[in-house]
Formats: structure tokens, C-alpha cells, sequence
């Protein structure tokens, strides 16, 4: 496993980790042996306590969603159970760079879907079949309107934070170019880091904001890639994962024929989608729409100018709003704080 090094504002929560064997993907081939990573915050053992799934982003971890959770925020421990569980690909759940068995290339390429269905494996080990809310941002905002269409009936309610129900062109098209950034770098990430944390992550109001607390252009890579090299990601893990946000559409799940909107017409739970002004990475326009098309969805607009960063701790301004917005939605007792 390849955990980051602890960051500030991260829960150091205990790491549980389960081999649940053979595991059958959407592509027709198997992973020899599925582990799930997650973390627990809260009391698992008491099932009389409500459970909230967490799902984390693109070359991410389940810290991911650190920043929503804790006294005072949306989703207290001392009130609710949250499992986090960590993606397929991204170093810690099974990944290119840690299966025994089929390792780099060798590791199938896998879905979003997949992902969800790997989650669903661990919540069934877990003995847990009915969830108060499955929560995520970006890819994990695009996993839980899968679960949504996917499993209709296991949820009350979903939050998805700069989200996508079927990847833009757009998207896709940063993705290849983060891609080509890793291929032909040697291992330098710099050329990544332009493309994904700056030209897709930031907007140009937050780029400026950044550079103006580091000293300057060159000062902000140099203290970003030093940071990055903390993150212990592997290229080939992130490409798979990429290759999976390109593909994804809800309205490819078994029994909609490819339409996306009839998909997200079958979402049950109550839906919460929150959006910033401007997003370069996930449009804007890709969670409005799926918005319109969820039958009982309410689309948050968030006044942030910090792109798609907005759905995370690197805007603490969004960050409270989104607790608040949350805790609101999921009927909690701090909304009114």
C-alpha cells in the first residue's frame, strides 16, 4: 500500500482493508483477488446507527473527504457512521501498482461501475444493506449517481460535489492530456501537474490567488511538486483510473440502453448536487443537467471562484457552505449552527 504522508486537516483514522476473492468486471474479465481499503469514523458496530458511504476522486484516497467530516461539520462521528472506501486504481484498494497477480499493465482495465460494485461487495461483507447517504466528489460524485442507478433502493440520500452522470468531451479531453503528460515525461510529474492541478483544478482567479502566496510562478510548482511527491501516486494507477472517468455513463448500466437521462430518472433518493461558478474540469453545465434530469434533485450553486477545487478543503469559504448546505439536506441537527 502506498498511503500518503498524513497532511493537515486529514483524519488519522485507523486503515482496515478485506480480500473478498475473485471479483467479475463489467469488461468480462476478473480480478484475481479484490481488496477493498476503507476507513471507519464512528461506531460500526452499533447498527443502529445510521451509515453513510463515502467515495473518493481520481488519484485519490479516502481523505478525500476529510474536510466533511468531524464535531460541527456535515457528518459527525458522534451521529453517523462513515465508511470511506477507497477506489479501485488508486494505490490502496486493488490497483496496477499493488496486485500480486497482475501487476502494471497486466491489471484489467475497469469502470466506474466497477467501482461501485466493489463497494457494494465490501457493504455486503460489512453485513450493511441500507445506507442514509452515499457522498462524493468529482469521480467519487460521479460513482454515487452510479450507485444511484445502480442500486436505486440502498440509499436515502445522495450527495454528488462537482459531478458528471456521462463524461464531457471536455473532460475526456483533459484526461488524454494528463495522460500524455505522464507518457512522455520520464516520471516527471511537472508536466502533469500543469494540466491537472492548475489548467483542470484551478481557474484563473484561483491560479493568480495561489501564485501570489507562493512568490510567484515557478515558487508554486516548485512547492507543488515537492507536496506531490508526499502523495506516493503511481502514473499507471491514475491512467487506469482516467481511462475509467472517460468511460463513464450511467446510461450504459445494464437495462437503459445507453440513454442518460432515463438512468437518472430511476434515482430514488433524495439528491443533492453542488456546483462552483466555473469548473474546468467537470462542466458546470454536467451537474445542472443532471440535476434536471433526477426526479427528486435539488442543484446547489456554490459563489466560488476556485473552479473544481470548490468541492474540497482548498476553499475553506465553499468548505463551510458545503457543510452547512449538507447538513441542511441530510436533516442534521448543526444546519442551524
Amino acid at each position: 500500500m502506498r498511503h500518503p504522508d498524513m497532511q493537515s486537516g486529514w483524519i488519522d483514522a485507523p486503515h482496515r482493508g478485506v480480500s473478498l476473492g475473485r471479483f467479475a468486471l463489467e469488461s468480462g474479465e476478473h480480478l484475481d483477488d479484490l481488496v477493498i481499503s476503507y476507513v471507519v469514523h464512528g461506531d460500526l458496530a452499533d447498527r443502529a446507527r445510521p451509515v453513510v458511504l463515502g467515495l473518493c476522486a481520481i488519484g485519490s484516497t479516502h481523505h478525500r473527504l476529510d474536510f466533511l467530516i468531524g464535531n460541527g461539520r456535515a457528518f459527525d462521528p458522534a451521529d453517523v457512521t462513515v465508511i470511506v472506501a477507497d477506489a479501485l486504481g488508486n494505490g490502496l484498494s486493488s490497483s496496477p501498482s499493488n496486485s500480486a497477480t497482475q501487476p502494471g499493465a497486466r491489471f484489467p482495465r475497469f469502470t466506474i461501475r466497477d467501482m461501485v460494485n466493489s463497494q457494494k461487495a465490501l457493504l455486503d461483507h460489512l453485513g450493511i444493506d441500507m445506507l442514509t447517504a452515499v457522498v462524493g466528489a468529482s469521480m467519487g460524485g460521479m460513482q454515487a449517481l452510479q450507485w444511484g442507478v445502480s442500486y436505486p433502493h440502498a440509499m436515502e440520500k445522495l450527495v454528488a460535489l462537482v459531478p458528471m452522470a456521462k463524461t464531457s468531451a471536455w473532460s475526456q479531453a483533459v484526461n488524454h492530456a494528463g495522460r500524455c503528460a505522464l507518457e512522455t515525461s520520464n516520471g516527471d510529474w511537472r508536466a502533469w501537474l500543469a494540466v491537472m492541478h492548475v489548467l483542470a483544478m484551478r481557474t484563473p482567479a484561483r491560479f493568480a490567488q495561489d501564485v501570489a502566496q507562493a512568490g510567484g510562478t515557478r515558487a508554486w510548482f516548485d512547492t507543488r511538486a515537492a507536496w506531490f511527491r508526499t502523495q506516493r501516486l503511481d502514473p499507471l494507477d491514475w491512467i487506469w483510473q482516467s481511462h475509467a472517468y472517460d468511460a463513464h455513463d450511467v446510461g450504459t448500466t445494464p437495462g437503459f440502453g445507453g440513454d442518460t437521462a432515463r438512468a437518472l430518472a430511476a434515482i430514488d433518493a433524495q439528491t443533492l448536487i453542488g456546483v462552483p461558478e466555473l469548473d474546468l474540469y467537470n462542466p458546470v453545465e454536467e451537474g445542472a443537467q443532471a440535476a434536471a434530469q433526477v426526479r427528486n434533485a435539488t442543484l446547489l450553486r456554490v459563489p466560488s471562484t476556485s473552479g473544481h477545487m470548490m468541492a474540497s478543503d482548498a476553499d475553506p469559504a465553499s468548505a463551510a457552505q458545503l457543510n452547512a448546505a449538507i447538513a441542511s439536506f441530510m436533516g442534521d441537527r448543526q444546519a442551524s449552527r
